[in-house]
């Protein structure tokens, strides 16, 4: 099998340079739901305060990231993230890190980003598909604002968006490929590395599909044990 064959530069065998790739891409994904998650959760929650400000900046942020398609936005900050450095910074980012390092950081920004879009509207879907009581029973409690999303409003919001976060989860385990167009050798720029050793592309495009089945049903099945472990008996969408 292709796979277990000896590389021709001494490193071990193909399944090796299989297994770097999906660790570039899950080790992408991971950074990049992180951003995404934390900005979407954040633009999210201001589309639905009452600071008109807040809530035009989410809405116009959420206009541009998801508007924008992510090739464009990757070779955007591509060109653009070294620039915005300035000083030793910059000069270490573009002289001294290692080009693979320096694209999968550009990569995880734009794809994080991009996601962030898509997160900020099912995190604002989940707040303002909950009953009104629950904010105005928060408030008559005598908790803040701040409190009241912190304790009740987002925790009973994520149980309800678990299945859509789940499909953004696959998703941006998929749009990582994307980031082969920059440079960076994740599971997709193995392809053309194993490919370019051993001229059997057929057998490398299916050692990379099945990596990618398994990456994705491997998400499906722990989000599936958390959608079931944190449901509540009172809530009947995702919580």
């Amino acid at each position: 099998m292709l796979f277990f064959e000896p590389t021709p530069y001494g490193d071990g065998i193909y399944l090796n340079w299989l297994l770097d790739g999906v660790f570039v891409t899950i080790s992408l994904a991971i950074t990049a739901w992180i951003i995404a998650f934390i900005l979407g959760s954040l633009v999210g929650i201001c589309r639905t305060l009452d600071n008109k400000l807040l809530n035009k900046f989410a809405g116009c942020y959420v206009q541009i990231f998801r508007n924008i398609p992510l090739l464009v936005q990757m070779f955007l900050w591509y060109m653009l993230f070294p620039e915005l450095l300035s000083g030793s910074f910059k000069t270490w980012f573009m002289s001294e890190l290692s080009p693979n390092l320096s694209a999968f950081i550009t990569a995880a920004i734009a794809l994080g980003l991009f996601t962030s879009a898509r997160i900020a509207e099912q995190v604002r879907t989940g707040i303002q598909t909950l009953p009104k009581g629950q904010r105005y029973a928060a408030i008559a409690l005598g908790l803040t604002n701040k409190q009241a999303y912190r304790y009740i409003l987002l925790p009973n919001a994520y149980r309800r968006i678990i299945p859509p976060l789940t499909s953004e989860m696959t998703n941006i385990i998929k749009n990582s490929s994307v980031a082969s167009t920059i440079g960076l050798i994740d599971l997709i720029g193995q392809i053309e590395r194993i490919n370019d050793a051993t001229n059997c592309i057929i057998e490398v495009l299916c050692g990379v599909t099945l990596a990618f089945v398994i990456i994705n049903y491997a998400v499906l099945f722990i989000m599936r044990n958390v959608e079931k472990y944190t449901r509540l008996p009172n809530m009947s969408q995702g919580g």
